[in-house]
């Protein structure tokens, strides 16, 4: 709708039955808000951003926090241009838009600058739902306005901010709008939002041969690849590395991350030991996020929430991604070899 009227932010506390005129999937966002459906949740309005430069997650003793300190200065390494992570499975229901959220949290938590996370699933997205909307806009109104993006302030129009700091853009819950949104847009998207975002994660669909798919794996400096600790997830998730490797992606599978997610619960059958070995021999590192119910619950992300050994392998997570930030830039010549 070029020339047409931006999206106006519709502030959470304006609920009604119904909202008129809302994007398809505005009004359940709304209704069926974390506020109304989680038994004893209650709304902080304190941000989650670490005051004063300090780290907002803290473990152990002496040798655990000099490890912690190490982590964090990868974390906080600068990103003088755009680094865009791609989150991928090939099964529905395995945790990726939590770890997108998860991670995206995490990283706006501990840094200093601007994190987005954007939904490109042509599958009726969630991400949408994982922070407290605060605009009905969605990927494709933004992919329509950008003749008229020319600053932060006017892309902040078509997003979500949650307490973490993370930035999020939805995707329409309409199946045959969310399809339409195809490979020529995804990267018209970022060619405009990595101009204003350092760190850009994208939340993809359980395809690989959807049109939008493409340029999220052309334009990715970080693929993670999310599985359950069963044997199906893990089989699917190994099928997917061998795909993108005969593919043309070899190079970018060699440095991805496998999350083997918790997000369900399993029993004690399956061995998750030999499903990390194995995903160590094709990927740069495999990070084992243990059950949350909090994350389970499908909710809004809230970092405070999580259990202690959860917001640790997300906090690892992050440490783990942004080793590859020095490569990145030395790479397109924005960092010598010592740094600087």
């Amino acid at each position: 709708r070029l020339g047409a009227a931006w999206p106006q932010p519709m502030r959470h506390d304006q609920r009604q039955r119904t909202h008129p005129g809302a994007p398809l999937g505005y009004t359940a966002a709304v209704e069926l808000s974390s506020d109304r459906l989680l038994r004893g949740n209650k709304q902080k309005a304190r941000s989650s951003r670490p005051a004063g430069g300090g780290s907002r997650f803290r473990i152990g003793g002496r040798k655990e926090e000099a490890e912690r300190q190490r982590k964090l200065g990868l974390i906080r390494t600068p990103v003088l241009s755009c680094y865009r992570i791609a989150v991928i499975s090939l099964k529905g229901g395995v945790g990726k838009t939590t770890t997108t959220t998860a991670l995206g949290a995490t990283l706006a938590s501990e840094r200093q600058d601007k994190i987005l996370a954007i939904d490109a699933n042509p599958d009726a997205g969630t991400l949408g739902r994982r922070v407290r909307r605060e605009t009905g806009a969605t990927i494709r109104d933004l992919v329509q306005a950008i003749p008229h993006l020319h600053s932060y302030m006017d892309i902040r129009r078509f997003t979500s901010q949650a307490p973490s700091g993370l930035e999020i853009i939805a995707n329409d819950v309409d199946p045959a709008v969310s399809t339409a949104f195809n490979d020529e847009d995804y990267r018209r998207a970022i060619d405009v939002l990595g101009r204003q975002y350092p760190v850009i994660l994208t939340d993809s669909g359980t395809g690989l041969l959807y049109s939008a798919m493409r340029g999220v794996l052309d334009l990715a400096d970080q693929l993670i690849i999310v599985s359950t600790p069963s044997v199906d997830g893990a089989s699917s998730a190994s099928t997917t590395l061998d795909w993108l490797a005969a593919h043309g992606y070899a190079e970018l599978v060699a440095r991805s991350i496998t999350v083997i997610s918790g997000v369900r619960e399993t029993g004690k059958m399956i061995k998750v030991d030999d499903i990390v070995s194995h995903f160590r021999t094709r990927c740069r590192e495999v990070v084992v996020v243990p059950f949350d119910e909090h994350l389970a619950a499908g909710a809004e992300v809230d970092l405070d929430m999580m259990r202690p050994k959860v917001r640790e392998a997300y906090f690892d997570l992050a440490a783990v991604v942004a080793e590859d930030f020095a490569r990145h830039q030395q790479a397109q010549g924005l960092w010598t070899s010592d740094g600087n």
